[in-house]
């Protein structure tokens, strides 16, 4: 599938992680469960459940904040809409908020800026995201960030880049982020998403935030796994798929590359692309191991690259040696 040949690229840019010798799923269970901050965990492979297990918290069929893990959803969203012809990723950002000129490189920001974090827009995560969720207009907010690069050059981490794409997304398909989830993802996929919050405008938050179960999650990963097909149903288009998990840029923190919505890179020399909110919340797929693992864990709790969601990283290179 072409999906893979995509991911297969990330190999010749990244160099292999060790790899832990595990002693089967049970082993896997065993270490997931020592983390006191991991509350489920979901590993599927070879189209059978091979863990399903809470340790700790609200359950697999509860609803749960999946933070960042957000911002992957949000990409098969725009790609659903690229597929009906509803966006392009060349379209620009501000005729879509139906703004004018600004007469600098913010002219130039289109849909695939957005989508793989390349606005050149100034960060409002990290310790920007407090003064951008308590102003008036986040939108404004978000817009009026200094230039810090050219659209199209660098990766900047920043949810409000994502939330200008949820707006955009929003105002082309006439419909809030949460009805387009429900009806794009929830219905054919059989899962449930909860309201999550909006910005003062009204506008649901674009990349952050979203609640949906563990194994509602699960089941985008397999979705995802099956080249965007879900019980017959074409969810989301394969070529999507392909250009979502075409690296773009590469993550200054963690080194990882990154495409639409997706981190990408290797566990266990295994190509995988995979989701990451706050707290350790995580969607990976790997398809050449026809395996998709969905963790959950306690959002108010951070999970850096060197401290749990090292662990994490640890827990799925296990998963992918198993």
């Amino acid at each position: 599938m072409k999906r893979r040949a995509a991911l297969t690229l990330i190999g010749a840019a990244m160099a292999a992680p060790s790899v832990l010798r595990a002693q089967g799923f049970d082993a896997v269970r065993d270490a997931a469960a020592r983390y006191g901050q991991l509350h489920s965990l979901i590993v599927y492979r070879d189209g059978e459940e091979r863990i399903a297990e809470a340790f700790r918290g609200p359950g697999l069929d509860q609803i749960t904040n999946v933070k960042s893990a957000s911002k992957t959803i949000l990409s098969l969203l725009v790609g659903i809409a690229v597929d009906r012809g509803t966006l392009t990723t060349d379209d620009r950002l501000l005729p879509l908020l139906g703004r004018g000129p600004t007469n600098d490189a913010r002219d130039d920001i289109t849909i695939g800026d957005l989508l793989s974090l390349r606005a050149g827009l100034g960060s409002t995560s990290g310790p920007n995201y407090g003064a951008w969720v308590s102003s008036g207009n986040w939108v404004r907010f978000a817009l009026d960030r200094p230039l810090e690069g050219e659209p199209g050059g660098r990766f900047i981490y920043s949810t409000g880049t994502t939330h200008l794409l949820g707006v955009a997304l929003s105002r082309a398909a006439g419909r809030d982020l949460l009805g387009l989830a429900r009806d794009w993802l929830g219905a054919p996929l059989g899962i449930d998403f909860a309201p999550w919050v909006a910005d003062p405008q009204g506008n649901y938050l674009g990349g952050n935030d979203m609640g949906v179960t563990p194994r509602g999650l699960a089941r985008i990963g397999r979705m995802c796994l099956a080249g965007g097909t879900w019980n017959g149903t074409q969810v989301v288009s394969e070529d999507w798929l392909d250009r979502a998990w075409t690296p773009r840029a590469r993550s200054p923190f963690s080194g990882d590359l990154y495409g639409y919505g997706w981190f990408l890179t290797e566990f266990a020399g295994t190509p995988a692309a995979y989701a990451r909110g706050y707290g350790g919340q995580v969607l990976a797929v790997l398809p050449k191991q026809e395996t998709v693992i969905a963790i959950t864990s306690d959002p108010n709790r951070p999970a850096r690259s060197g401290g749990y969601f090292g662990d994490l990283r640890d827990l799925m290179v296990e998963i992918a040696a198993t």
